[in-house]
């Protein structure tokens, strides 16, 4: 009985011994996407040249979120926070927010009338949680308020 359990152990070493020498083998060999990795480490010509081209270009690149001020998405329903209906307090309105998440994960919002105020009870999570995907970046806050129609 003991003897069949040592066997065990003993195949089951010699199964991880074959597996790593496996590993080591084809972690020393190049893919074909490392050509970029490859080209770097020879030391030919200026490091302009060394360096891969850039895939995407820069034009089809999407800013990333440290190259944004924020993001905005429209909420046309009441907003209910806590089980309570969140209304404007300058003019009442509690429909047709504009919802704000800025770079520092903080949520804003702006009724139609132009009042901003900060909702400390939304954070980025609840934001991200009930925006859709991006779908136009814009270059200042008025015309990203145009496009949603405010």
């Amino acid at each position: 009985m003991f003897r069949r359990r040592a066997r065990a152990d003993r195949e089951f070493r010699e199964t991880q011994r074959e597996a790593f020498a496996l590993l080591q083998m084809h972690a020393q060999e190049l893919l074909p996407f490392d050509s970029v990795r490859a080209d770097a480490s020879t030391p030919t010509g200026s490091a302009s040249e060394t360096i891969g081209p850039d895939f995407p270009p820069a034009d089809l690149r999407a800013p990333s979120r440290q190259d944004v001020e924020g993001m905005m998405m429209r909420w046309m329903h009441p907003l209910v926070i806590d089980d309570a209906v969140r209304a404007c307090a300058t003019c009442g309105v509690y429909r047709d927010w504009i919802v704000f998440c800025m770079r520092d994960d903080s949520v804003w919002l702006r009724c139609r009338a132009g009042h901003q105020v900060h909702e400390p009870r939304l954070d980025a999570a609840w934001y991200h949680r009930n925006s859709g995907p991006v779908d136009h970046w814009h270059p200042t806050l008025e015309d990203g308020l145009r496009h949603l129609g405010h």
